[in-house]
């Protein structure tokens, strides 16, 4: 059974994989066996990640992308093709949050939302995905949030954005199935970061928590199992899913 988790050989394509949540996915994929190029504007954390992946053996390119301009995108993912000679896993990951009234949101704020959580996804996949039909293989994981299947107040944009990539990951699974291409949405609740560790930790974070039916938030590594699932060939005949690791936030 354990080989069907192996991802020996391949090579992969992370986004946002400088910190958190990205770079324990890049881990997860790099310790089951494969090459994995590593995407963010933050070059000195991709760096460290890259270390920690060679340390296993493994091959690790640093590819420089903001991911809301579409010129770096196929900059980034040409490094990645040259580099490895394919892609056969792509994560789409990179994000930022939005928190704003509709009454106060300016055109500004909405745009760099869409930007990053949605059109730079959109744009990442077609360019990776051009190779992975040629290859007729292809493992396509857009990281979503819990955000876009539930109303919170003051995310507009984040939810907005989140749902389209939801609706994005149905849409795609249809027109790329019959390239071997599965694609599949992951929809994370709360996870303990560096960015939100205080915040948890005070008054506030707590009332978050006690809304968690688990009345936890979630150590990084508890990503680790749903990535390589749907990175490796134990998903083969499963496309357009969106699965949810929150703890049974949604339900309550």
């Amino acid at each position: 059974m354990t080989d069907i988790f192996s991802l020996q050989g391949k090579k992969a394509f992370v986004s946002g994989a400088s910190r958190g949540l990205g770079r324990e996915m890049a881990l997860t994929l790099a310790e089951a066996g494969a090459d994995v190029a590593l995407a963010s504007r933050n070059v000195e954390a991709l760096n460290e990640t890259a270390a920690r992946i060679q340390k296993m053996g493994r091959e690790a390119l640093v590819c420089p992308m903001d991911i809301s301009k579409l010129d770096e995108i196929e900059k980034a993912v040409g490094k990645a093709i040259g580099g490895f000679g394919r892609i056969d896993i792509l994560i789409n990951n990179s994000g930022i949050a939005g928190e704003a009234s509709v009454a106060e949101m300016t055109e500004e704020k909405w745009d760099r939302v869409m930007d990053v959580n949605l059109k730079g996804h959109v744009f990442c996949t077609q360019a990776v995905g051009r190779h992975m039909m040629e290859n007729k293989y292809g493992k396509i994981i857009n990281i979503a949030s819990i955000v876009g299947l539930m109303a919170v107040i003051y995310s507009s944009s984040y939810a907005a954005a989140k749902a389209g990539l939801i609706l994005f990951t149905k849409t795609l699974a249809l027109e790329w199935a019959r390239y071997n291409i599965q694609v599949n949405a992951l929809c994370p609740g709360y996870f303990l970061t560096d960015l939100n560790r205080d915040f948890f930790q005070s008054p506030s974070g707590q009332k978050v928590i006690n809304k968690i039916p688990a009345r936890r938030v979630a150590d990084p590594r508890e990503i680790r199992g749903v990535t390589l699932l749907l990175a490796s060939d134990a998903s083969s005949f499963m496309t357009g899913s969106v699965i949810v690791v929150d703890g049974g936030h949604i339900l309550g």
